[in-house]
């Protein structure tokens, strides 16, 4: 099972860094590109760039919960969410 894992494209664990503006301030997010391309695919879902996406989420966490401490971490588990959902909804698995 291990291989399954070890085996994948380094360029899937890659980080790289956007800069993009979260309720006007700009800002820098670096995440692997399997995070990216999950994130890229829900925005494209919502019929949004994926800084306007992530910014929606942001101003969304923000009115709901306050400042996240760590918005890296949240944007991973969100993707992770996603993911989980996709698996019990076969119609939104456009993005995985």
């Amino acid at each position: 099972m291990c291989h399954v894992f070890a085996n994948q494209d380094p360029n899937r664990y890659a980080s790289t860094t956007r800069r993009l503006r979260l309720n006007g301030q700009s800002t820098s997010i670096r995440l692997e590109n399997a995070y990216w391309d999950v994130l890229d695919g829900m925005a494209e879902d919502e019929g949004m760039t994926t800084p306007a996406f992530i910014s929606t989420l942001h101003s969304e966490v923000l009115e709901l919960r306050g400042e996240p401490e760590n918005f890296t971490s949240l944007l991973r588990c969100t993707c992770l969410k996603f993911m989980e959902l996709s698996a019990s909804r076969p119609t939104m698995i456009a993005a995985a």
